[in-house]
């Protein structure tokens, strides 16, 4: 029992630390990019903040789907659906 709490807690640790870089990523991210739309509305009249804005951001969504685990693509519900099949096939 004693191995499994250590397995829970390193887990968690790893989460923890995840949820901590994501939220590092998100202050650097609001931050920088209004210090670059200054930037981009003080020199030029073309509008090229939008792609560190946008690549970032999608960077960042990114980011939060591996912090907090969020599969947008399958559910949890499909994902053991799917364990259970693989597991019932005998030629697996």
């Amino acid at each position: 029992m004693n191995n499994l709490d250590e397995q829970r807690y390193a887990k968690a640790k790893e989460r923890v630390g995840q949820i901590k870089s994501f939220y590092c990523n998100l202050t650097a991210y609001c931050i920088v990019i209004p210090m670059l739309a200054y930037l981009n509305f003080k020199t030029t009249d073309f509008l090229w903040v939008i792609f560190p804005a946008i690549g970032w951001g999608l960077g960042l969504v990114a980011h939060w789907v591996a912090a907090y685990g969020q599969n947008i693509l399958f559910v949890k519900e499909w994902e053991k659906r799917k364990i259970q099949e693989l597991m019932n096939d005998k030629e697996f």
